[in-house]
């Protein structure tokens, strides 16, 4: 029998359990999340419990698509893995893996898969309902996936790491595929992975399938201006939102929590503008300069020791104190859940653009708005990311490739042009981007559902 669990909680489920035999089973523990989360209560703050507030909040501006609105509280299908693999040193260690497609409705599953030691079944639920809401907020033919195995990859060997990758993928190969459901990088995956997770599921379909993951290096099907992509987007969406409120670039202060591939490529374009990058906080530590960091020291200070911890040009600060540091923008670009009610009230920021997937409670949303700071929300603002991986979907598809310069031009057109959609929308019912940009996403995804039927 497969493991079923709450979206709760991490272990098994009595109720999920008693449940199993209405959930459906496809050849290995593949099962229906539909049943089960009619009876689990999230914590109002856990992932999962964030993610359902957002769609409580926007029910009422969907009109006659309320009716279906349930679907979006209900993943489709949710795979739990075994992933065995032999160590080094000749044991064998076990790790747990997910595969999560919330919303397959629009198109196959769009979402990245990330390996570390907090990962949940429900957090792992949660990310693939943003990437649901956020496929569709940027028009994307794409529903919403996304996967993650427990696990500390810096404490494996490289031939270890990719042991546990090509199983994992060879786990999940019955729900991936490139027009069912494709993997990218997420947090502590990169093209390398994506290498191997591309060529593992070649190997068992008996062709080479560039298209089944996106992420990958140039070399084998990956699409220039990927790697900066999330990066970018967030500073075009930034750039667009700070013009509205009259905040102007040159000048203006910013803060980053999580200096990895994001929050780095956002800050050093805010920079080229002409912006000053005064607090940075990423896993070894907080830095901060009042005068600006000099990026390119930054930059190669980050390169040659894993963090900014240590760096030169600042002055080290406590992890919380990040939260007071006198700013005009803040990235939070870490992980989920880090701006809380208690932040929200030190904030000094006048805009959060939201790098990470749902780093800002519902709580604190609130008192966002109250106080007057503009929140541009994940599922626009980090789009950047899934966008071009969409160009590199279909640029594997037709082996055609563009340039980086066209590459940016066509991302940076549609999410200028999906955050004028919101912008209007938020504008018409007076309601935050946030609100909005789930109005629109799930009047789309909802669309879907009801013109394609319940089948059968």
């Amino acid at each position: 029998m497969p493991r079923i669990y709450s979206a709760r909680h991490p272990q098994p489920c009595a109720v999920a359990l008693a449940a199993h035999d209405a959930a459906r089973r496809i050849d290995g523990p593949l099962f229906s999340m539909t049943t089960n989360l009619s009876y689990v209560h999230p914590h109002a703050d856990s992932p999962w419990g964030t993610y359902l507030a957002q769609v409580d909040r926007v029910t009422p501006y969907l009109g006659h698509l309320a009716r279906w609105v349930e679907t979006l509280k209900r993943p489709k299908r949710a795979l739990v893995v075994d992933v065995p693999i032999e160590m080094d040193d000749g044991t064998v260690a076990h790790f747990e893996g997910y595969r999560v497609q919330h919303n397959l409705s629009r198109g196959p599953g769009k979402g990245g898969i990330r390996y570390h030691p907090d990962v949940t079944l429900e957090e792992v639920m949660a990310l693939s309902a943003w990437m649901s809401i956020k496929n569709a907020a940027v028009n994307l033919p794409y529903g919403g996936a996304k996967g993650g195995v427990r696990v500390d990859p810096k404490r494996l060997s490289i031939k270890e790491l990719e042991r546990m990758t090509r199983r994992y993928t060879s786990e999940i190969g019955i729900v991936i595929g490139p027009q069912q459901d494709i993997p990218a990088p997420d947090v502590n995956t990169n093209p390398q992975i994506m290498a191997w997770m591309m060529d593992t599921y070649s190997m068992n379909v008996g062709a080479t399938a560039t298209g089944v993951v996106t992420g990958k290096p140039i070399h084998l099907g990956g699409s220039l201006g990927r790697v900066k992509a999330t990066g970018r987007g967030v500073f075009v969406t930034g750039r667009e939102a700070a013009r509205r409120i009259g905040l102007a670039l040159e000048g203006a202060r910013v803060a980053v929590q999580g200096y990895g591939n994001v929050g780095s490529a956002a800050a050093e374009l805010f920079a080229q503008a002409g912006a000053i990058v005064v607090a940075a906080q990423d896993h070894t530590g907080t830095i901060t300069n009042s005068r600006g960091f000099d990026m390119a020291d930054l930059s190669a200070h980050v390169k040659a020791t894993g963090g900014v911890a240590g760096f030169r040009g600042a002055e080290p600060l406590d992890d919380e104190s990040f939260w007071d540091v006198r700013c005009d923008i803040l990235i939070p670009a870490a992980l989920e859940g880090q701006l809380t009610a208690a932040r929200a009230q030190r904030l000094h920021a006048r805009l959060v653009l939201e790098g990470a997937n749902g780093p800002t409670l519902p709580a604190a949303d609130d008192i966002l708005a109250d106080r007057g700071v503009l929140v541009v929300p994940d599922v626009i603002c980090n789009a950047g990311g899934v966008t071009v991986s969409y160009f590199e979907w279909v640029q594997d598809f037709s082996s055609f490739f563009w340039t980086e310069d066209e590459i940016n031009v066509r991302l940076d057109k549609i999410l200028i042009g999906a955050l004028k959609k919101i912008w209007d929308t938020a504008d018409h019912h007076r309601i935050t981007l946030r609100t909005a940009t789930f109005a629109v996403a799930c009047e789309r995804i909802l669309a879907a559902r009801e013109e394609r039927g319940l089948y059968p």
